[in-house]
């Protein structure tokens, strides 16, 4: 309609006219004439709201005020209309208000200075999102390592965002690469940073500290509350979230996910980010020439403790108990918190491994250790808490039916000790050897201690009835022609 306007008037016909025939007004017709292009609407002067300019002042110094308060507790503008209306009386409506706020927001937003990214450098930073390990909903606490001058990555999942995943992601970043990065920025994360001083300065971590000598990394951190100070990485933990994690990944283990996460790492070294020309993989290897080399070997990233061990052989690591020998009740121990497992030692002895947990006030046994004391306290045997869900192979427990069967009570405590060979050796080979008792009927503890040795050491067994007082005896009788006879003619004796 513009340009049949414009072309119809210059052909001659009046303004008048044009505006009977096309059903516009005047004013319309003259404004077609007067742009060649439609101009747009413009604003000459600023919006009017006389019913909120008396209260702007209010306002404004309401919003002064939240910048000192958590964001969560800060005014809305529902919040700002209602204590306008119920405090001072303003009779205007809902929807002034809430343009001035965002007016006001969008005023007060800050203002970011494009930067570069010498190679070299990187930023590291924690992410989370739902996975599935073995069949159970999980949150992962994922490590993302960032270059941002190459755009390279590296992620691991962990169970818990703990000091040691934050050292131990840092030591597989490293080796993926094969290179130390000059230095890395960090968010202000309590594993990280155990306090801001005045000056600004951080007082680090122990654990955190004692990886930064080892790799000899010079740390850089942002302010804190912002994050865009390291939007690298930042960036990069939404990228993982929306391409990694989607759909929710299943696995059967932590490893198998991290193992799946690392060749993604790698495969996305093959794009061509916008704004670039060429691969991340070909950014990558500026980003390596200005790196150092890995020291001869990584870093122990584990959490360090102390403990003593209880009445119940238990000593207590972050909230859950882990078991030890008996043999070291209210001993003083040492602990090693990794993020896998958990160490417990005792002088220079390690006398405990346990799988990690992370749960709350969780009590982790091993049935092992507490079998020198039930064999002495044989009536705890049924109540032992520490084999209430201890899955043996069902072997076991007719083992268990034979002995008792044969020697009551003294039978339990042999039980006992089969069990105990397991202080020696290994699952597999004593379910070997109590299999072939059970076929051999050698039911006790002296044929079982033999053969899972025959087992172990690859010779065929070999059983003396005359020392083994429990072991059943086979007695064959000669054999006589009249007995033979009597089986020709039919007669029984």
């Amino acid at each position: 309609m513009y340009r049949k306007v414009r072309l119809t008037c210059a052909e001659g016909m009046s303004q008048r006219e044009a505006a009977r025939r096309f059903g516009i007004s005047r004013d319309s017709v003259k404004k077609m004439l007067s742009f060649s292009v439609p101009p747009g609407y413009r604003r000459t002067s600023p919006m009017k709201r006389p019913k909120l300019d008396g209260f702007t002042e209010i306002i404004d110094a309401w919003i002064d005020a939240d910048r000192s308060i958590h964001r969560k507790q800060r005014h809305t503008a529902k919040r700002v209309f209602e204590r306008l209306r119920d405090e001072h009386g303003f009779t205007g409506g809902y929807t002034i208000v809430k343009d001035y706020m965002r007016e006001h927001e969008r005023r007060g937003r800050e203002m970011f200075v494009p930067l570069t990214h010498p190679p070299g450098h990187a930023q590291a930073d924690f992410g989370e999102a739902l996975v599935i390990i073995d069949g159970v909903e999980r949150k992962a606490h994922f490590f993302a390592f960032d270059l941002p001058h190459s755009d390279a990555c590296y992620i691991r999942a962990y169970p818990a965002a703990t000091s040691e995943a934050w050292v131990d992601g840092h030591a597989h970043a490293f080796g993926f690469f094969g290179r130390v990065p000059v230095s890395v920025l960090y968010d202000n994360d309590k594993c990280l940073v155990a306090q801001i001083l005045p000056d600004g300065t951080r007082k680090r971590a122990r654990l955190f500290s004692g990886f930064l000598s080892h790799y000899l990394i010079r740390d850089r951190y942002g302010r804190p509350g912002k994050g865009n100070d390291k939007g690298g990485v930042e960036g990069l933990v939404g990228y993982v979230r929306r391409n990694f994690m989607v759909p929710v990944p299943r696995f059967p283990s932590w490893v198998a996910l991290n193992a799946w996460l690392e060749e993604r790492c790698r495969k996305r070294q093959d794009d061509v980010l916008r704004g670039h020309t060429e691969t991340i993989r070909g950014r990558l290897a500026r980003d390596l020439d200005a790196m150092v080399e890995l020291p001869p070997a990584p870093f122990d990233a584990c959490d360090q403790a102390a403990g003593r061990v209880n009445s119940q052989a238990l000593v207590r690591y972050k909230t859950n108990d882990y078991s030890v020998p008996v043999a070291y009740g209210h001993r003083e121990v040492w602990l090693r918190g990794y993020v896998d497992e958990v160490a417990i030692g005792c002088g220079g002895d390690l006398i405990a491994r346990h799988p990690r947990s992370y749960e709350r006030e969780d009590v982790i046994f091993d049935p092992v250790h507490y079998l020198p004391l039930i064999e002495q306290k044989i009536n705890a045997f049924d109540q032992a808490a520490p084999l209430a869900e201890w899955n043996l192979p069902p072997e076991f427990e007719t083992l268990r039916r034979l002995m008792e069967a044969r020697m009551l009570k003294a039978g339990r405590r042999e039980f006992v000790q089969v069990l105990r060979l397991l202080e020696a050796f290994a699952l597999d080979d004593l379910h070997a050897a109590v299999n072939t008792a059970l076929r051999m009927g050698a039911i006790g503890f002296d044929a079982v201690k033999h053969l899972v040795l025959c087992q172990v050491e690859r010779r065929p067994p070999k059983l003396d009835l005359d020392v083994y007082p429990y072991l059943p005896r086979a007695d064959v009788a000669k054999t006589s022609a009249a007995s033979y006879m009597s089986l020709v003619s039919g007669e029984v004796r």
